[in-house]
C-alpha cells in the first residue's frame, strides 16, 4: 500500500514541484495549501490534469495547530515545507516570520510527535550559514543569523532538532541552497533576470552583483527530499543540497543572456540592496554528507548543469501564458 505523504506548501514553488513528482512516483499525497477565499491551490492550479484529479487538498494555516493536527491526520511522513521565505519582506514584517516559520514549525512536530508519523522531513535553508566562515560550506558551519528570515530559519531548524533530542521524533533536516526553475517567485534574482529579458528590456536592474551562491536545479532539490525521505541515515541528521558549484550574480546574469541569446546590460538599483551586514556575500555547498548518506548528487552540477538548469527555466518563463503571470516592471520584495 503507498505510503500517504502530506507535503506542506505544496502551493509553492519546490513544493508543487514535489507533490507532483511523488505523485509520478505512485505515492498518496495530501497537499497542505494556504487557505484563501478564491480557492487557490497556486501553481497546483496549473499542474497536468491527472495530478489535480488525484492529489488531495487540504487548505489551511501553517500556523493554527488544530488545523495542522488534522491534516497530518492518516499521514504517514511529512515533508514541511511551508514557509516565509522572502528576505527584504522580513526586514518589512519580521513577526510574521517568527509565527510561520517557528510557530509553524513547532505545530507540525507536535502533530507529528502525537500521532506517531514516521519520518518528517524539514526544511531549512543554506541562509542560516550567514557569509561563508570557509567554503566549501559543510553541516558544521556556524548559523549566523543575518536576517530575520534567517534568524527564524535558524530557529525552526533548532525546534525541529529539539524534538529529535527529546522526544525521539524521527526528523531529518534538508538544508537546500539557492534553488531555481520553472514558477520560481520573482523576488529571486534568476526570475527577476529572465522576466526582464523576456519583457524586452536590454537594460535590467539588479541589487549587489558581487555575492557569490550555489544555484540548486528544482529537479535536483526535489531528487534531494525523495531521498531524505526514503533514508534512514537521515534520521537526526542535517544535510546540504547543492551543486557545489559557486557563481556570483553578475556572472548568472551573462549566463542567462547568454542561454537566452539576449544582450544584456546591467543597472544597480539601490532598492534592490540588503542592509551591508544583512547581505549574505558567499554560499557554496559542501555535498559530501548527501553523496554518502543519501547517495544524491546534481544532475545540473558544474557550469554545463547550470547552463542545461537556466536553459529549462528561461524556457519556461518566456512562454507568454507563464511570462503574464509576472510583473517584470515591478520590483517584487
Amino acid at each position: 500500500m503507498a505510503l500517504k505523504i502530506l507535503v506542506t506548501g505544496a502551493d509553492g514553488f519546490i513544493g508543487s514541484h514535489l507533490a507532483e513528482e511523488l505523485m509520478r512516483q505512485g505515492y498518496n499525497v495530501r497537499a497542505f495549501v494556504y487557505y484563501n477565499s478564491f480557492n487557490s491551490w497556486g501553481w497546483l492550479d496549473s499542474a497536468p490534469s491527472d495530478v489535480k484529479e488525484n492529489i488531495e487538498v487540504f487548505s489551511g494555516d501553517i500556523r493554527d495547530p488544530h488545523g495542522v493536527k488534522q491534516a497530518v491526520k492518516g499521514c504517514d511522513i511529512i515533508l514541511h515545507l511551508a514557509s516565509l521565505i522572502a528576505i527584504p519582506y522580513s526586514y518589512h514584517s519580521p513577526d510574521t516570520y517568527i509565527d510561520t516559520n517557528i510557530k509553524g514549525t513547532l505545530n507540525i512536530l507536535q502533530a507529528a510527535r502525537e500521532l506517531g508519523v514516521s519520518k518528517v522531513v524539514h526544511t531549512s535553508t543554506s541562509e542560516v550559514y550567514g557569509t561563508a566562515l570557509y567554503v566549501p560550506i559543510n553541516e558544521a558551519h556556524p548559523l549566523q543569523g543575518q536576517s530575520p528570515y534567517s534568524a527564524s530559519k535558524i530557529g525552526a531548524d533548532q525546534m525541529a532538532l529539539s524534538f529529535y533530542r527529546s522526544f525521539e521524533t524521527p526528523v531529518s533536516i534538508i538544508r537546500p541552497f539557492n534553488t531555481y526553475g520553472p514558477r520560481q517567485s520573482a523576488r529571486a534574482v534568476i526570475p527577476t533576470i529572465i522576466t526582464q529579458l523576456a519583457s524586452g528590456k536590454e537594460k535590467i536592474k539588479l541589487g549587489a552583483l558581487s555575492p557569490t551562491r550555489d544555484f540548486n536545479y528544482v529537479k535536483d532539490t526535489v531528487n534531494g527530499f525523495i531521498s531524505m525521505m526514503n533514508s534512514e541515515k537521515a534520521v537526526g541528521e542535517v544535510i546540504n543540497i547543492g551543486s557545489n558549484y559557486e557563481i556570483s550574480i553578475g556572472d548568472t546574469a551573462k549566463v542567462i543572456a547568454e542561454v537566452m541569446g539576449k544582450k544584456i546590460e546591467i543597472e544597480t538599483d539601490e532598492v534592490r540592496f540588503r542592509p551591508e551586514k544583512s547581505e549574505v556575500e558567499r554560499l557554496w555547498a559542501d555535498n559530501e554528507k548527501a553523496r554518502k548518506l543519501l547517495g544524491w548528487e546534481p544532475s545540473y552540477g558544474g557550469i554545463e548543469g547550470f547552463k542545461q538548469g537556466m536553459k529549462e527555466t528561461a524556457e519556461w518563463f518566456s512562454n507568454p501564458v507563464n511570462l503574464s503571470l509576472y510583473k517584470a516592471d515591478v520590483y517584487n520584495i
